[in-house]
This record gives structure tokens, C-alpha cells and sequence, in this order.
């Protein structure tokens, strides 16, 4: 079947199976930001932001999503120029080997979108479905305040 994307505001159109899940399409397509972690919506490796909200598109039908718009961490920032947050995270250390981070920086993304200056508490919950291997998220925890101090102009 054809279905109509929006992927990182752009039109872009593909042809998939209909039971086919988002993240095979999305890798198919070249988007290989969001990657394969655990195949059941617990890891958060495969994060994308489906109308500014963080989904696990390991676990969403790509017929479901045509006409919404589809965030990748492709569509956040540059190599050449990083979004802010990406910065944030690379300034706190919060960047190891890299497997998470780009579900990480698509939830605070959503976050500070919604919510410019969160609590820690948030902050937490915000990270609740993404899963790293290497940190102990307290760096992790730091870049999202840092990225929330700089949005603010606080520093």
C-alpha cells in the first residue's frame, strides 16, 4: 500500500505492508536515528515524536500515522548545527555510547515543549520509557535542566 508521510515536515511518500511498523518503514526510508531496542515499547531506542508527542514506533502501524506529523531525531538539529538540547546533553556528559540518546533528546523535546521549566519530578517521568544501558540518568536528569535553563535564558 501508499501511504502519505509528513516525516520531519516534509511530504514523503512510501509504500509498505499494512500491519508494517512504523520503525521499518522509518529505517527503510534512511532514517536510522531511531533504532531497534526491544521490539515491545519498553526501551525507548526507537522513540519518534508523532504530533510533538513521544511514541515508540516499534509499536505503531505505519497506516496509522499517515497524515500526522512524524519527528525523527534527522529532523532535531544537524550535524553542522545541533539543536540546543542535543548541546545540552553533550555539555552534562549525558552522551556515552549514543544508543539512547536520540529517544532520550526526542522525549525532552516533547518535554520542554510542553513544559519550559520542568521539576525534576517531570523531568523523571519524561524518561520513564527510555531505557540506557550505560548512565546512572543523572546526567541524563542534568542536561534536561540544562537544556530547560538555556530555553529559559537562565543558564
Amino acid at each position: 500500500m501508499k501511504y502519505a508521510l509528513n516525516i520531519n515536515g516534509r511530504p514523503h511518500p512510501v509504500e509498505a505492508a499494512p500491519g508494517e511498523i512504523l520503525l521499518d518503514v522509518l529505517r527503510r526510508e534512511g532514517y536510522k536515528g531511531a533504532k531497534f531496542g526491544c521490539g515491545q515499547g519498553f526501551c525507548g531506542a526507537c522513540t519518534v515524536l508523532i504530533d510533538g508527542q513521544p511514541v515508540n514506533s516499534c509499536l505503531q502501524l505505519v497506516g496509522l500515522v499517515e497524515g500526522r506529523t512524524i519527528t525523527t531525531i534527522e529532523g532535531v538539529g544537524s550535524v553542522s548545527k545541533l539543536h540546543p538540547i542535543q548541546d545540552a546533553y553533550l555539555d552534562a556528559g549525558a552522551v556515552q555510547c549514543g544508543y539512547c540518546t536520540p529517544g532520550m533528546v526526542l522525549a525532552t523535546k516533547a518535554l520542554l515543549d510542553r513544559s519550559p521549566d520542568p521539576t525534576e519530578e517531570e523531568i523523571k517521568r519524561c524518561l520513564d520509557g527510555n531505557y540506557c544501558r550505560c548512565t546512572g540518568y543523572v546526567k541524563i536528569i542534568d542536561a534536561v535542566k540544562l537544556a530547560a535553563k538555556r530555553r529559559n535564558g537562565t543558564r
